[in-house]
């Protein structure tokens, strides 16, 4: 009887593929929380809350996502990568997911009415980094295409710096032209949440150009 280790190896490893399809529903829930943050940012004040508890339903759905890869990292021996950049990629989402919706709770807590075009601006900055972060996992799966994932790292690494940018201009004009503290307090950390959840995504970005430094 012949031995074969790749037959070996196939037995283990999972058959139903279950790590990249739910780092899939990871990011495809985190393009859905940045385009609804968007939208309701760019709508009437009165149509943002029921957009808003959309968001609440989203986040909790990713932290049930990530758990369910947690419970998948210790029932599989054998795993599409290291388990530490797993956990690491696994943990980067979920903060990208929170501050994005953290955002939002900052919005309606501090009942920011009047959205500036800073806020709009950072929150179309997150929705195309999201975007890039569900692109780089796509082309990651098969570990063939590492060129167009680097890319989509790249694209969010610019994209983080052009949120600093904003954010840095945003919070300038606000101390300059703002004479309410309050009013300074709320917006400043709307634009805070704003721009750590694209420092985020540059963190996810980070762990994925690792792991296409380790498999190259």
């Amino acid at each position: 009887m012949s031995f074969n280790l790749n037959t070996v190896f196939q037995f283990l490893t999972p058959k139903d593929k279950k790590f990249f399809p739910l780092f899939r529903q990871s990011t495809k829930n985190l393009i859905q929380l940045a385009e609804i943050l968007h939208e309701a940012v760019n709508a009437p004040l009165q149509q943002r809350e029921e957009l808003f508890n959309k968001m609440t339903e989203l986040n909790e759905i990713a932290e049930q996502i990530s758990h369910k890869t947690y419970i998948e990292l210790n029932k599989n021996f054998i795993t599409p990568f290291d388990r530490e950049d797993i956990y690491s990629l696994v943990n980067s989402l979920d903060n990208v997911s929170d501050y994005i919706h953290g955002a939002s709770s900052r919005m309606r807590l501090y009942q920011v009415d009047k959205i500036t075009k800073s806020i709009r601006k950072l929150t179309e900055i997150n929705l195309e980094a999201c975007q890039h972060l569900d692109i780089a996992i796509k082309e990651l799966e098969n570990f063939k295409n590492m060129k167009k994932v680097i890319e989509s790292c790249n694209r969010i690494n610019k994209l983080e710096s052009k949120s600093d940018n904003v954010y840095d201009k945003a919070v300038s004009e606000l101390f300059e032209n703002e004479t309410d503290a309050k009013n300074i307090i709320k917006y400043k950390e709307v634009l805070s949440a704003l721009e750590t959840a694209t420092d985020k995504c540059k963190s996810a970005a980070s762990v994925l150009e690792s792991i296409v430094v380790k498999h190259s």
